[in-house]
């Protein structure tokens, strides 16, 4: 960002751009973020932006991602790769907030390959730790011992990953260089998850010579991408390159800030890209916060506008790109109507600066679109999203739109929209207090709408 003094003040160049330039302008770093459940879009949105970027990174979270892209090489499905890897300029980084997953990592950069995309420019940061088969076991067996009491789980080990990092039991990158350590460690890691796999789950136990011999195969897959990625990161924005952090999942699975319990183990907060990247947190200017033009979410928690019976069958068939399935699980979405209560809370939490409104094409079969604009709690209705214990008393309190009743997906001008898309839009801006500066009209990295908001800052 460019800083002029004048008389003492301080003038920076976002607030003297028009808004169109200062979305794209380079020599700066942006997240792209949900403001919800997770699924609003991210991997389309990054996919776009990553046109104008050097730079794309991973920060937090594995393999139970799930970021559904569609361009000229077809359609696809992300869980580990950021969604930059598409571009020819583009380096695609695994940073050190990354539940790292090596065998599937390296297996999506040979499925795109397979698919005629050209090799992806990638780095791995040599401070990520590695998802082990072990755990991805335990998160499996641990939703079996707790049966219709499971958390939803995607069983992709990102809780025992977690729990491990910070026990500081997990095996980092760099470990995979010093055998020593690596031995060490090795063993010491088996006593303990023996200890549960045999009194616990009552399952197999893990063989040492066995896991080393899994590590050092690890070590010979990832060696090529590895580097110190703060120190390059610092090199890149000191030579004004643009970066992109890619989120993971939404505000509402944070395991601070969500629906605890029923949330993920890594913080899915803009504020954690600095942390999960290795950069200071003073260099992301810009914070793209995605939301839905209607809710959905997968797993198990509150969800105040969820449909139910037809009506969400209806809505879920319409959904998305084919459909509101998961595309990490194949599970059937849950859907609802847009909530502004949770996504205000989602966008205030995230810092944001720009809303991207996506899927709203889908909504073009309705006479009517219902909108959640306060929860009712105990006979009171507040706009505040309340912790989780008040949330599953909340009941949504429904305003209705009229709708548009046309299909939407070749428009390319906001103010070709119908006037009741239009108006949709300007309603749920004025209702969450954050400017939508894209809309989303269909699948496709070229189904976009620039929008001017009299709320941007």
């Amino acid at each position: 960002m460019i800083e002029f003094v004048l008389g003492g003040n301080s003038i920076f160049m976002n607030d003297i751009l028009p808004r169109k330039s200062r979305e794209w302008r380079r020599f700066m770093v942006k997240a792209i973020v949900g403001a919800n459940w997770g699924d609003e879009g991210k991997g389309k949105i990054t996919d776009m932006m990553a046109r104008e970027a050097d730079i794309v990174i991973r920060f937090q979270g594995g393999a139970n991602a799930g970021h559904t892209i569609i361009n000229d090489y077809g359609k696809f499905a992300l869980h580990t790769l950021p969604s930059g890897v598409f571009y020819r300029h583009t380096t695609n980084i695994i940073g050190n907030g990354v539940a790292l997953n090596i065998p599937l990592l390296l297996g999506e950069v040979q499925s795109l390959v397979e698919r005629g995309v050209p090799s992806p420019k990638l780095l791995v940061s040599d401070r990520a730790q590695i998802v082990m088969p072990y755990h991805i076991l335990l998160d499996q067996y641990e939703e079996e011992r707790l049966g219709g009491k499971s958390f939803g789980s995607t069983k992709s080990g990102i809780a025992p990953f977690y729990s491990d990092k910070y026990a500081k039991i997990g095996f980092q990158v760099s470990e995979l260089f010093d055998e020593e350590v690596l031995k060490e460690k090795t063993q010491r890691v088996c006593e303990l998850k023996n200890a549960l796999l045999e009194h616990l789950y009552h399952k197999p136990v893990i063989n040492p010579e066995e896991l080393l011999e899994t590590l050092h195969s690890y070590r010979d897959m990832v060696e090529p991408y590895v580097c110190d990625v703060s120190a390059f990161l610092d090199r890149a924005l000191k030579e004004g390159k643009t970066v992109l952090l890619e989120g993971q999942l939404g505000t509402l699975k944070d395991p601070d800030h969500g629906i605890y319990p029923m949330v993920t183990s890594s913080s899915t907060l803009a504020a954690y890209g600095a942390i999960g990247a290795g950069l200071p947190p003073y260099e992301i200017k810009q914070i793209v916060t995605v939301c839905k033009a209607y809710s959905s979410a997968v797993g198990a928690g509150a969800f105040v506008s969820e449909l139910f019976g037809d009506e969400a069958e209806e809505l879920r068939r319409r959904g998305g790109d084919g459909g509101e399935y998961g595309a990490t699980t194949g599970r059937p979405r849950r859907v609802g109507w847009f909530d502004c209560v949770a996504s205000k809370y989602g966008c205030r939490l995230q810092g944001t600066t720009d809303v991207a409104f996506t899927v709203l094409d889908v909504l073009g079969y309705l006479d009517e679109i219902p909108v959640c604009v306060g929860y009712e709690i105990d006979g009171e209705v507040t706009t505040d999203f309340p912790v989780t214990g008040k949330l599953t008393k909340a009941k949504p309190v429904l305003k209705k739109l009229p709708g548009w009743k046309c299909e939407i997906r070749d428009i390319r001008r906001y103010e070709d929209l119908p006037e009741n898309c239009r108006a949709y839009i300007e309603f749920i801006e004025g209702q969450i207090g954050y400017p939508i500066t894209m809309v989303s009209n269909g699948p496709g990295r070229d189904n976009i709408i620039y929008r001017e908001s009299l709320l941007a800052r």
